[in-house]
Order: structure tokens, then sequence, then C-alpha cells
């Protein structure tokens, strides 16, 4: 209420004249007012706060029109994200959609896709790269989800230059046209200018352009009239886009038009009852970004009813060519066997390129990876190259109830070694967040010294060392886990872990016999039988243990999405405790040991693109009988491909893997900071790729590492992802080494 009656005093003091029945003042009868660019962005920064949260929830109806044209085309079309499906000899295509939109600020949306028409085979509507063009609130401090600088941020004088164009009156305001371009090339500047009001010093029409990975955009922001109900909201919207890859290129015209239904102003004393009462309950300002799963493909009447702005000539030809091509397509029965079988070669070729989502007849939802995808492709210097393939499935049952399936496979092809698994997660209670967890799959194979540790303690007399290969296994695991939210931001998973380690090369366990042929098998060499040795000693090992995880993370906010919970951030850092204990006799268990871990991590925003993120953590294992594996869950090895949110850094890049299984004990911490400019900025022709930087710092203790230390050194690109990391043992310097993952259309 303070804010929205420092708006209305400072609108009644500039209009007083006028309120007081002075006549408008015509141009030639008043002096043009001195004032810099410096000036205006000031003044318009200092209300840009209040007007970015003035408005705290609308609704309104969603129309886009935009039109097509493939300029260039290659087999890499494909590859193309949210790329429509090309028609050979088809260079130009229609799109039309109409959509429900809610907003809450301060950056907030909710779009639901209700109709479409257009030219486009298989067509689901405007992807979401493109739909963030439309959501913008001019007065955030970025764009476009947090991937540009905005020219209005307080610290936009560090990284733009700005100049006043023009200046006009119109009615009874001055409006000052202003130029900024970036000061040095990056893809989180753009260039562009803004109609600001020397009345209350608004944005009026806000024009950007840049690239944002691999689009080439400008964007034009029309405010609703100074006055009205949406000043301080967008009317319309004209996008020019350009996408560029690997010699495609394809241009894109949009306009999107707004029709207000609601328009909610903040801080009235009913919303600030209601927050206060819901605490950290953000369902009535959050709802998922984009939702197009549901949605009505129209004839051309039934979206004439919708359209709010006609055609041009040339777009009713484009749709009048495209049912006349409709109309005259032969059916598969006519066409001919050479057709045919180009046909299905393409759709061959689309399924090894493509990703490709099946809606089900049971309501569920198939997701499957491309085969040929070059961009699930990693590698580092201590690992060499791996590669992963991912299949989705989902369904969503009465009362939000819902079931996920999650298969992958991947090969690491320096250590040769192929990994499965299969996650499943079935959510039957979604409001309390109870649900059941299947982990089952091959794990990182597993060292453990501690067998020959052992053997070495017997007399050499009784076995030859040359036939003992017990150092090495394979791992396969399964997990059931229940896990429930007792209160918000506390839970409790319950559950069993099992494991079988097989090694890799089996063991014969003999003695060297007396060198003169004597031993049992007349090699001179005699098999041990005695029962006790081969209780402890094996090629095969399985374990049996109940598992309890408590994790709490203080300060949880999060949403109600019709009966499901949806946790979001949080005001502090999740900690968490990790306990089993494995049993000896139950399920073919073949020892018993004891397991804790503790672990605490967080991420903070620092504003402006920047974040902070820490990880601590430490683990044991006590109370091992004939149980020669330390295999702990928060301090593992991870062999297939990691991107740039791998584990908010929390990752140690170049320890070699046979260190997670060396030690019964551990401690670990990890710090990463991110920032869109650090170093490269100083390196102009350089930095117009590079998305973020990050700085990483690892530390570990544990026996024989006192302390291992880890440093490094990332960038972040739309294609890829590059770090160079060193790390010391004690002291010592030990390695150096590089890490690079394809991140192309994964952000």
């Amino acid at each position: 209420m303070k804010h929205l009656l420092n708006i209305v005093f400072f609108v009644v003091v500039l209009n007083f004249p006028y309120l007081c029945g002075a006549k408008d003042i015509s141009v030639s009868s008043i002096a043009v007012p001195p004032i810099s660019a410096d000036s205006v962005l000031k003044k318009v920064q200092n209300f840009a706060p209040l007007y970015e949260t003035l408005i705290e929830d609308y609704r309104a109806e969603l129309y886009v029109k935009g039109r097509v044209f493939v300029r260039k085309k290659n087999f890499l079309f494909r590859y193309a994200p949210s790329m429509f499906k090309y028609k050979r000899g088809i260079r130009e295509y229609m799109i039309e959609t109409y959509s429900d939109l809610h907003y809450t600020a301060p950056d907030m949306y909710d779009q639901k896709l209700k109709a479409t028409y257009d030219t486009i085979d298989r067509f689901q509507g405007i992807g979401v790269d493109l739909l963030e063009y439309f959501h913008v609130n001019i007065y955030s401090t970025s764009l476009l989800h947090s991937k540009l600088i905005s020219p209005l941020s307080g610290s936009a004088q560090k990284h733009y230059d700005f100049s006043i164009d023009s200046l006009r009156r119109e009615k009874d305001e001055w409006l000052y046209r202003v130029s900024f371009k970036p000061k040095y090339k990056s893809y989180q500047l753009v260039e562009g200018h803004m109609l600001v009001s020397g009345k209350v010093w608004s944005v009026r029409e806000l024009q950007f352009s840049g690239r944002s990975e691999y689009l080439h955009f400008d964007n034009l922001i029309r405010m609703g009239e100074v006055g009205t109900e949406s000043e301080f909201l967008p009317v319309t919207f004209n996008l020019n886009a350009t996408f560029r890859m690997l010699g495609n290129a394809v241009d894109g015209n949009f306009s999107a038009v707004f029709d207000y239904k609601s328009i909610d102003l903040a801080d009235t004393p009913l919303k600030r009852k209601k927050r206060e009462k819901t605490n950290y309950d953000l369902t009535e300002s959050f709802r998922l970004r984009c939702d197009t799963s549901r949605y009505l493909q129209l004839d051309s009447l039934q979206f004439a009813q919708l359209r709010p702005i006609p055609l041009s000539v040339h777009e009713q030809n484009l749709y009048k060519e495209y049912q006349q091509a409709q109309d005259s397509v032969p059916s598969k029965k006519a066409r001919t066997k050479s057709q045919i079988f180009w046909s299905e070669f393409e759709e061959f070729g689309d399924a090894l390129v493509n990703r490709h989502t099946f809606d089900m007849a049971d309501g569920g939802r198939l997701r499957i990876s491309p085969i040929l995808n070059p961009f699930v492709i990693s590698y580092s210097g201590k690992d060499g190259f791996s590669y992963r393939y991912d299949i989705r499935y989902s369904n969503t049952f009465k009362g939000d109830r819902f079931l996920r399936l999650s298969p992958r496979v991947g090969y690491n092809f320096r250590h040769k070694e192929f990994y499965w698994r299969l996650h499943g997660d079935f959510d039957y209670w979604p409001r309390k967040r109870a649900s059941f967890h299947l982990k089952t799959g091959s794990g990182n194979r597993i060292y453990s010294s501690e067998v020959l540790d052992d053997l070495k303690e017997i007399p050499d007399s009784i076995f030859d060392f040359n036939k003992i290969h017990l150092e090495y296994f394979r791992n396969v695991y399964f997990e059931l886990m229940h896990k429930v939210e007792i209160f918000n931001g506390f839970s409790i998973d319950l559950g069993i872990s099992m494991h079988e380690r097989k090694a890799v090369t089996k063991s014969e366990f003999v003695s060297p016999g007396d060198g003169d042929g004597n031993g049992e098998d007349g090699s001179g060499q005699e098999i041990i039988t005695d029962p006790e040795f081969h209780e402890k000693f094996r090629n095969k090992y399985r374990s049996f243990a109940p598992r309890v995880k408590v994790s709490w993370t203080p300060g949880q906010y999060y949403y109600m999405n019709g009966d499901r919970k949806i946790n979001l951030h949080a005001k502090w850092p999740t900690f968490s405790i990790d306990w089993e204990r494995g049993i000896k006799g139950v399920l073919g268990g073949t020892g018993q040991y004891e397991r804790i871990e503790f672990d605490a991590q967080y991420q903070r925003s620092l504003g402006l693109m920047r974040t902070i993120a820490f990880r601590i953590g430490a683990g044991v294992f006590t109370e091992q009988d004939q149980m020669y594996f330390v295999d702990f869950e928060n301090f593992a090895k991870n062999n297939l491909p990691l991107g740039w949110n791998d584990e908010i850094g929390g990752v140690f890049q170049l320890l070699d893997r046979r260190w997670y299984n060396a030690s019964r004990k551990y401690f670990r911490s990890h710090l990463t900071y991110e920032v869109p400019f650090l170093i490269l900025p100083r390196l102009k022709k350089y930095t117009r790729n590079i998305l973020n930087e990050r700085l990483y710092f690892g530390l570990l203790m544990m026996p024989h590492l006192n302390p291992y230390l880890e440093v490094g050194y990332g960038i972040g690109t739309h294609i890829f992802d590059f770090g160079v990391f060193a790390s010391s043992i004690n002291g010592k310097f030990a390695d150096v080494g590089v890490k690079f993952t394809f991140e192309l259309f994964n952000r």
C-alpha cells in the first residue's frame, strides 16, 4: 500500500497543473527539459523495483501468430530443438496458438495451450524456448528467465553504454528514446532502445536484440497506455528470430497480443493476511511454467472466432496452399513401392536422431532419447569418453498419484565398462510426498584391497598368491525405499539395500604344493577345502541391509499442484543423515557392517545471475565382519556424463576412482561460485559464446589423503561445458586435467 501511495503522489504532483484546469501546453511554448541519458536511466532504475512487483497477479488470453521460413537446410536439421518436421519442397509455414496465461510476480508464468491452427504436421505448440520471449517482465533485473542482464538492472552501467536518441512530446508528457549498447560482446547482453515516459518514469516500449544460444532475436514490447489498468504490462510483442546451426538457417516472425481478464495489484491487506497464514505455501503464486500437453487443433472457421487480428493476404494463401496439398496427398495404398520405402526410411532415420514422445493408450507418456545423439557424450582426463542413453515413462492416476520409470544404459570407453540402471518412483500420496522408490542396476566396479590384506596375514605356505585376484569386483545393487514427509521440509526414508559383488577375475584358492607334482590335481598344487577359509574369502559377496535416511530442509517453500506438493527453494541448507546396517545370513548376506553418512548442501542466488553453492559431508563404515567393501552413498564416482549442474559442483574431477572405496571414513567439502562475467570479459574478442563462468574448490580428508585439494575453473556455453582442474595430495602437486561435456539443447 505504501508503494501505491508513492505512485499516486508522484503522478498527482507531475499533473497538478492539469488537475487544476490548466490546458495542454504546446511543444513550441515549453522548453525542452535538459536531461542526460544517465539521469533518465537513474530515474527509471529507482522506480523499476516498484514497478516489477506492482502487478502481483494477472490472467490473460494470449494469441501468438507466426510465419516460419526455412532458408537453408541440411541433414542436421532434424537435430534442432523444438523444430518441426520439414516437408519436402515447402519452405514457408504458418503457426497460430491461443493460450490461457497466468502470471504471478516477479517471474512466474503458467501457460495452458488451448488451441492451435497451423500448416505443420505433428505440431505441439510453440516451444518453450520461444515462449519465454513472450514471458518478459521488463522491470526485472534479468530477462528470459535469467538468461540476459536487463538494461534496467541496478548495475546496468557496468555493462551498457546509454544515450538519448530523440525526445518528443506526446499528449501531456515527454517521451525519451534511450538507446543502449553492450560494452563488450556477450550472450548475456543485448542492444536496443527504450521509450521512457517523463511523467511517471515508466517504460512505454522496449526493444532489445542479441543472441541467445542458437538464436538471433529482435524483440519489441509495447506496454499499455499510461493511466490504464495495463500501464505496467505488455500488450503486444513482435519477435523476429533466426535459428542458425551447422549450416541450417530458419527465420521466424511472431506477433503476440494480450487480452487481460484480471489484474491484481500487490500489497493489499487481504493478500498480506493470506501470505502470513500460508507461510511457506506459494500455491497462489506458483504454477508450472508451461503446459502444452492438452490442446485442440481447430479448423479455420473455429480458429477465426478466436483470432484478435486478421490474417494478411499472404498468410491466407499459405493456409489455402496447405489445405490443397493435404487434399491431394495419396493414401498409403495408392503410393508406389518406392514412395513407401523412402517414407519408412525417413521415419527410421527420424527415430535415430530425434527425441520422441508417445502418448500411450493407458494415459501414460513414453519419451525415448535419440540413439545417435552426440550431445550425451563427455570426456575427462581421468575417465576418457562416456556415453549414456535414457528412456522415460510416466503416468498420472486419480488423485495426482504418479508413476515414473527411467531406464538408463551407458558405456565408458576407457575402462571398457557397461552400466545399466532402472529407477522407478510411485507417488501414492502426493500431498504428503509419500512414495516408493526402486533402484536397481550395475554400480561402479569396486575395489577391495582389504581382502588381500587379510590373506597376507595367513602364512604364505597355505596358498598361491598368483591365482588370487580378489581386488576388483562387479557390483549389482537393488534398493527399495519408502519416503514420507512428516512435516514441511522434514522427510524420513525407510527401506532395504542389497548388493552382489562378483570378482571380475575368478580366483583359485590353492596351495603351492610341494613342487613335485604331488598335489591333488597332479599339478603340484592342492585345492584348499577348509570351510572357515571359504566362509571368509569368496569370489562372490552379498549384503543385505535395512536403511534409514532422515532429511530436513528448514524454511522449505512449496506449492500445491492439485493434490501434489512440489518443493521449491528454501531459506536454509538441506541436512541429511543416512544409516544402514548389514545383517549376515539374511537373504544370503555374507557379512555385516554399519554405514552412516552426514550431508549438507545449499545453493543461494546472489542476484544478477550470480550463485554460490556449498556441500559438506562425512561418512564412516564400522562393525565390518567379512565385509570387505566400503561403498558410500554420497561419496561415489559417477562414470557417465554429468552436465553443468552436476550436484551443484559437489564432485571431484581428478580423484582416482579407487580412492572412493579405499577408506572406512571420509570428510569432504565443496564450494562453487558461478557468475556470467568473471575473467573472460577482459578478453573481449572471445566472450560472446560464454554463458557462465565458475570457480570450484574441493577438499577431501581420509587416511593417506590429508588433505586432497582440488581447484578448478569452468566455462559454460550453449554447445559444451569445459573445465580445467588441478589437484594436490598432502601438500604436493598431484595432477592437472580437463573435463568436456556436450550441452547443446540440454540447458
